[in-house]
């Protein structure tokens, strides 16, 4: 699926959150101009929904002023936390050459009647009132208290390649503009709405109580110089309440350093012990028994002098939440299911140790490194596997932003990364690269077939297994072509899933989809072209797979004939002469000479590439 089909597939489903009542947004399928107005405005809908955390439909939908008379506002939002009023014009495209390559019209943003609304004038220049919409917003941008204090910007949501920044500044009237093109829109709307990384959490605050603390506003500081950079560390507790609901709001957002994602911390047992903790006692036995939670960030601040007795304000900039992400998900269920009596939440804190880089200048992946010790340090106190483990490793980072780049594909370096895309329907399973699947692919794709069936996922994410199949920055193109086969292989087996007489292709294949998966994937990657356009992939594996496919019986015939295959594939007499045939296929392809039957097997007419020659194809493309 195209990353523009998926854009389009998420604008339905906003789309599909209106009340029934608003019939713009329920146009019939055969109302093409109808539906790509509605369209049009669900794609505002997707901005304020990732960049401002605006989950409600129609408190997206009151910040929507396009309609005639819109001065050339199609939006706004006033941004209470950053100090800034954003006025926002855009432009969907309703096919995908359109809206990857086709500009804004630089008339539209000359249309923005931005110094005419922004000074009150309820009329344009031919006379004509402005719509309910923007005086609304004149309403709402007068009843702002500090309003001086706060900067005009405009966002553009539509290509814009032609006009520099200089350019831009000057039609837009001296305001600061900030153009999404379709990359961005990719990058910076569509994968995060499918990750749940919506609205980033810059900077937040937390209420803190000074009652039963001793000295320093009730916390300890200590300064640390590491080999990376100089940190902060200032250890308190904190009302739990707080923690459910940062939580609640910012969710992936606030876990991005965190080996686990926000819905995978629900599988696991100690999460009803926390929530029985909490429910059940009147008491803060909380404090005693839980570990506590692990913040880094940019800056920490706290204030005392708030004007109310026993009470302080703490201010946390880019905060992550690296240890405790299952205490703080547990906390912010538990707030969802009592918000009509958060009594369960009185007198009861957290410890919360929060880490603070002192060093602005500090190289990003020095940061990054620091970041992978101190999650790993910190995660041993709880069973985290290899997998979760090397979760934010760099090479994972930048395999997921490159197959999601050139491939449109999700791969999902962290366990459950993609729930929330898939709960809500704006992708499904076929679109997830599975991190199990992809290293399993990996090894077979490097000659070891039987070790990606044989070994557990603890085996091949363990530190030099998954660096050495993970060495190179540009093997992801060449896993990804073996992913196609796989994805395709799954997708055959299926059709025989109902088969009486056929189950899993066994009398057209063999044992390629029971038990050869793997073993196809390395036959098929043979024929991997690095000259390929990525688009190409997954036709070009997919032909290839039918290829190898048809000649898997004849391989099997081959290799049950082995001397050196007599532990999988022999035969017994009785003594009424009677021949007994034993065969374990599946021992055969997770054992010590599938590698080497494969290798030496012409599966190809022409001259298969060897492991040396796939790999220096893939390095030096």
């Amino acid at each position: 699926m195209e990353k523009y089909d998926i854009l389009v597939r998420i604008l339905d489903e906003l789309r599909n959150e209106a009340p029934k009542n608003y019939k713009r947004y329920y146009p019939a399928d055969n109302e093409k101009e109808l539906m790509n107005q509605a369209r049009s405005r669900a794609f505002i809908h997707l901005f304020f929904k990732v960049w401002y955390g605006l989950d409600d439909f129609v408190d997206r939908e009151n910040y929507i002023t396009d309609d005639p008379y819109d001065g050339g506002i199609d939006a706004y939002y006033i941004d209470q936390d950053r100090k800034e009023i954003i006025l926002i014009q855009s432009k969907f495209r309703d096919s995908k050459d359109n809206f990857e390559k086709k500009e804004i019209d630089i008339s539209e943003i000359l249309k923005m009647d931005i110094f005419r609304i922004t000074k009150g004038e309820k009329q344009n220049r031919d006379g004509h009132d402005y719509n309910k919409k923007i005086h609304a917003m004149q309403k709402k941008i007068s009843e702002i208290g500090d309003v001086g204090r706060y900067n005009y910007r405009v966002i553009i949501l539509a290509n814009l390649k032609r006009v520099d920044e200089e350019d831009l500044f000057r039609l837009t009237g001296g305001i600061c503009a900030e153009v999404f093109d379709y990359e961005k829109c990719y990058t910076k709307l569509v994968f995060p709405i499918v990750t749940g990384c919506c609205f980033n959490a810059d900077e937040i605050r937390i209420n803190l109580s000074l009652s039963n603390k001793e000295g320093n506003d009730g916390r300890i500081v200590y300064f640390v110089q590491t080999e990376y950079s100089q940190c902060k560390i200032m250890v308190l507790f904190v009302p739990v309440l707080e923690i459910a609901k940062i939580m609640d709001k910012y969710k992936n957002s606030i876990l991005k350093y965190n080996p686990r994602c926000y819905l995978s911390l629900k599988e696991n047992d100690i999460n009803t012990k926390i929530e029985k903790t909490i429910v059940d006692k009147k008491t803060n036995e909380f404090a005693l028994y839980n570990n506590g939670i692990t913040i880094l960030s940019d800056g920490t601040e706290i204030n005392s002098q708030i004007g109310v007795k026993d009470q302080a304000q703490m201010l946390i900039t880019n905060p992550q939440i690296i240890n405790g992400g299952q205490t703080a998900y547990t906390l912010s269920c538990i707030y969802r299911d009592h918000k009509n009596d958060l009594s369960v939440f009185d007198e009861k804190e957290v410890m919360v140790k929060v880490i603070t880089f002192l060093d602005d200048s500090i190289e990003e992946h020095k940061r990054r490194a620091l970041i992978e010790e101190l999650s790993r340090a910190t995660n041993e106190q709880s069973p985290v596997n290899e997998a979760d483990r090397r979760a934010n490793d760099n090479m994972q980072i930048y395999y997921q932003d490159m197959i999601y780049k050139d491939f449109g594909y999700f791969y999902d370096r962290k366990r459950g990364e993609f729930y929330d895309g898939e709960e809500k329907n704006y992708i499904d399973s076929n679109n997830v690269v599975n991190r199990s699947v992809f290293i399993r692919i990996a090894a077979s794709i490097r000659g070891d077939v039987a070790k990606a069936r044989r070994n557990g996922d603890d085996t091949l994410f363990r530190k030099d297994s998954f660096e050495e199949l993970f060495k190179e920055k540009s093997y992801y193109k060449i896993y990804m072509y073996g992913f196609f086969c796989h994805q395709y292989l799954n997708e055959i087996e299926r059709k025989y899933e109902k088969s009486v007489n056929n189950k899993f292709g066994l009398n057209t294949y063999g044992n390629a989809l029971r038990y050869g998966k793997y073993a196809v994937v390395n036959v098929v990657s043979q024929r991997y072209d690095p000259k390929l356009p990525f688009s190409d992939y997954q036709k070009h594996a997919r032909r290839y797979t039918e290829e190898a496919l048809k000649q898997w019986m004849k391989f099997e015939d081959v290799i049950t004939d082995k001397p050196a295959n007599w532990d999988y594939f022999n035969y017994t007499v009785d003594e009424d002469g009677k021949t007994s045939y034993y065969h374990n296929f599946d021992g055969y392809y997770k054992g010590r000479t599938v590698n080497e039957d494969i290798k030496s097997y012409s599966f190809w007419k022409k001259k298969k590439m060897n492991l040396a020659e796939l790999q220096a194809a893939v390095t030096t493309e």
